[in-house]
């Protein structure tokens, strides 16, 4: 029997985008009794983590990632990113995705690292692109090479106008600026896209990709962070731009990067096609041809750090990580992140003096390893390194309850725009990293559970902040269903809302459409086919419930409009008369001549009954009438509206029979000495509707005032018979309500007979008037002021034609009784004439 021990298997597994590799490294690692896979980003592993935990169970399945470890007391398969595989957890297998980032000047020393030390005991798979297959041959000789073709074509298409980009495509742009900008742009034109950057959560990364492949929009906008591990069913990948930042300067991407990129398009057997925009202007032919054909220059070298670190000393532990690198093939790394820090805290003199010993130093340099993923700037972060240095120096050696406690909590909070979010996301995600340090916390799962917690909520209202700016809903379904060619399907709500394909884009108000200002544009003719069809349909049942109307809802406005449920649809126009306005209907294309006589017919309908209720007695009152002096004197109070100054009529009143009073004051005239009118036209409803029916006869706007002032300044542009339609009496620049002068009148002439006197507060109240107004109004009824040293007083002036010193005689019936105690002129009992 043979028992030789066969070396472990290393195999470089490599070729491009859509080749099947990780797949292929997943089924020989569920092959083995254990295994580990390094993937390049946090999201690669969880959703690696998830399918394999579909195939093993949960408890046979890890996640270990820097910001969330899920390890099982039994777990064999361990789904991990590069930087946090347990490599002092031996498997049968270990694989490494994407070498070929050891080129990366950030991040590829640790894939150098992996790819020279980490193996399994039985197989190890090294996944990436062949450019990196000469380097691996020199420093992985014992690998063996299998290369594996793409599965589809991938095959230049030039460039578009991003409006013209074909559905399924994805926009990339290397800034978070240009990719808000081109998002914009296709929510405008194509509905909306779904948006991609690096800085997003895997949890808003997911939802925002998840809302792609629902088909919920069709289109993509992405950075370089879909160049990795998002597979999506895109069919053409589009380049705004081909200069990135890389951190230290702005420099064009390399053929293999650009490559990885469109190699997104055409998944699977499905062939797929990259491009450029308008504005970029399409790709240079050698870059063409090199993605086309997969052949792209080798890597020269791979970036280096040293590993076998010296913790004597913060110097020593600085000076190792500076070592240069044993083969030329590698070359020594920029200084990273965490080396700088450590660079930094190194020369504080409290750091000095609590850092003890080799545990001292490693400590120190794992809290220096703590990732700064707020991007803010290095003094801020190093002060946050120190802070937790410090307590964990402290003779507790954990990070006080209270103060993680508020760290945490400024984090905690939903509101703000999509850059606020995205900092509280990263700002968070750097306490979910600590937070699974568990020799560094008292109940570590407390606090990862609360960040993990935190950083969900975040992530859903990040991806709620990036819908609602770059989707519009209604727009996607539309534009979805114009591109299918289908008719569209649309339909009025109860409210008004009128709908295509359950999306709102406009409001039915009385009888017109008014459609959403941000409604989509493109196609526009085939949106409004679809929302008349509808609103025809409903125009007719809208007539019908107006023609039966009862609940109150039909008003006239101030300008002569006349409103249903708050919309309007008809205005007055002046007609034979005042109190018979004509009627029209607004002009409405959704109306036909026959619809727009039916509105019309019922709204005069509704208008005469309006007139007679809020007007009574003025609309019939001249058919009351049975003499021609009352008839005439009836046609004048109609045709002013109810008030009329009783010089006016004085020759019509003089002639009247003592009947023939006592029939106007049955049908509601009072005949004053001042003023003739209508008492019942002195309320607010009637002098609204008394205004706005003199204001459309004459063609004028009428003059706001609230109907129930009894005293108001006289404007004097506005004619005197605007006041007298309204019911107010003109005096001295002053609009007076007719009943409220009358009462005024006749008090002064009681307090005149015995004598002058004064404009009293409580003669004010009989006015329904300010003090200092009375002046005016007393001028206006004839009376002239007198000042002398008791203070101002009135009394009558005499009329013209009477001589000097001539009285006017007594009139018959002037000893009268005394008012009553609830009568009008009681408030005149406390009146005391001047003496």
């Amino acid at each position: 029997m043979d028992t030789t021990i066969l070396p472990p298997l290393i195999l470089a597994i490599l070729g491009p985008t859509n080749t099947g590799k990780t797949h292929f490294a997943i089924e020989r690692m569920l092959g083995h009794g254990s295994g580990m896979i390094g993937f390049p980003l946090r999201l690669l592993a969880r959703e690696n983590y998830d399918r394999v935990v579909r195939l093993k169970g949960r408890a046979a399945v890890a996640l270990v990632t820097g910001e969330e470890k899920i390890v099982p007391p039994r777990a064999r398969y361990f789904l991990c990113t590069v930087e946090s595989m347990p490599l002092d957890r031996p498997t049968n297998f270990l694989a490494i995705d994407e070498v070929q980032l050891a080129a990366d000047p950030e991040r590829g020393h640790v894939f150098t690292d992996r790819l020279l030390h980490a193996r399994g005991l039985a197989e190890t798979i090294l996944i990436g692109a062949e450019t990196i297959a000469p380097l691996l041959r020199r420093l992985v000789p014992e690998a063996e090479f299998r290369a594996r073709p793409r599965l589809s074509t991938l095959r230049y298409a030039g460039f578009k106008k991003i409006t013209r980009l074909p559905p399924r495509s994805a926009v990339v742009g290397f800034t978070a600026a240009g990719v808000y900008e081109l998002a914009e742009l296709l929510r405008r034109r194509r509905g909306g896209t779904a948006v991609v950057l690096g800085a997003l959560s895997p949890r808003t990364r997911n939802a925002q990709v998840a809302m792609y492949q629902a088909g919920e929009v069709d289109y993509l906008v992405a950075t370089d962070a879909i160049g990795m591990g998002l597979n999506m069913d895109i069919d053409h990948v589009a380049f705004s731009s081909v200069v990135k930042f890389d951190g230290r300067r702005h420099r064009a991407l390399e053929p293999a990067e650009l490559a990885q990129i469109a190699g997104r398009a055409g998944r699977h057997m499905n062939d797929g096609s990259f491009g450029a925009t308008a504005g970029l202007g399409g790709l240079d032919q050698e870059i063409v041809e090199a993605i086309e054909n997969h052949r792209f220059r080798p890597l020269k070298t791979l970036y280096w750090r040293n590993a076998d670190l010296d913790f004597s000393s913060p110097a020593s532990l600085l000076r190792s990580l500076s070592a240069p690198p044993p083969r030329r093939e590698l070359v020594r790394a920029r200084n990273a992140d965490d080396q700088l820090a450590l660079a930094a805290l190194a020369g504080d003199e409290e750091i000095a003096k609590r850092t003890k010993g080799i545990p001292g130093v490693r400590l120190l340099w794992e809290v220096c390893q703590i990732p700064d993923f707020r991007k803010v700037l290095a003094e801020s972060h190093t002060g946050l390194l120190k802070r937790i240095y410090g307590f964990l120096t402290d003779p507790q050696a954990r990070l006080p309850a209270d103060w993680v406690g508020k760290q945490i909590a400024r984090a905690d909070r939903t509101e703000g725009n999509i850059e606020t979010l995205t900092g509280r996301i990263a700002d968070i995600r750097t306490w979910t990293y600590v937070s699974h340090r568990v020799d560094w916390l008292e109940d570590a799962a407390h606090w990862q559970a609360r960040a993990r917690a935190i950083e969900d909520r975040l992530s859903d209202a990040l991806h709620e902040r990036l819908t609602q700016r770059f989707v519009d809903q209604r727009a996607a379904v539309l534009v979805r269903k114009l591109a299918d060619k289908a008719e569209l399907l649309g339909a009025v709500n109860s409210k008004g809302e009128v709908l295509v394909e359950g999306q709102f884009i406009g409001r039915l108000h009385g009888f017109r459409f008014l459609p959403d200002e941000t409604a989509v544009r493109e196609d526009g003719r085939a949106l409004m086919a679809a929302a008349n069809r509808a609103l025809r349909q409903d125009i007719a049942g809208r007539i019908a419930r107006l023609e039966t109307e009862t609940s109150g809802t039909l008003q006239i406005e101030e300008d002569g409009t006349i409103s249903w449920a708050g919309a309007p649809v008809a205005r007055l126009a002046a007609g034979t008369g005042r109190l018979e306005p004509k009627i029209e209907p607004l002009i409405s294309e959704l109306l036909d001549p026959g619809s727009r006589e039916r509105i019309r017919a019922c709204l005069d309908r509704w208008l005469k009954s309006r007139i007679e209720r809020v007007l009574a007695p003025l609309p019939g009152l001249t058919d009351q009438a049975r003499t021609g002096a009352v008839r005439g004197l009836a046609y004048q109070l109609t045709e002013s509206l109810g008030t009329l100054p009783r010089r006016v009529v004085a020759s019509a009143i003089d002639a009247l029979k003592p009947a023939e009073r006592k029939a106007l004051a049955a049908m509601g005239v009072r005949i004053g000495q001042e003023t003739v009118f209508i008492p019942a036209l002195q309320k607010p409803p009637a002098i609204r509707l008394r205004r706005t029916l003199w204001a459309v006869h004459a063609g004028k706007k009428p003059l706001e005032f609230d109907p129930s002032t009894l005293v108001l300044p006289a404007e004097k542009s506005v004619p005197a018979a605007y006041y007298l339609a309204c019911g107010y009496r003109l005096t001295d620049g002053l609009a007076v309500r007719a009943e409220r002068l009358e009462k005024l009148a006749n008090a002064a002439r009681k307090l005149a007979r015995q004598g002058d006197f004064a404009a009293t507060p409580a003669l004010a109240i009989v006015g329904g008037c300010r003090t200092e107004e009375l002046g005016a109004l007393l001028a206006g009824l004839g009376y002239r002021a007198k000042k002398d040293a008791l203070g101002v007083s009135f009394h009558r002036a005499p009329k013209r034609g009477r001589g000097k010193g001539v009285k006017k005689p007594p009139r018959a019936g002037n000893n009268r009784r005394p008012s009553a105690p609830d009568g009008p002129f009681a408030v005149l009992r406390d009146l005391v004439p001047p003496k």
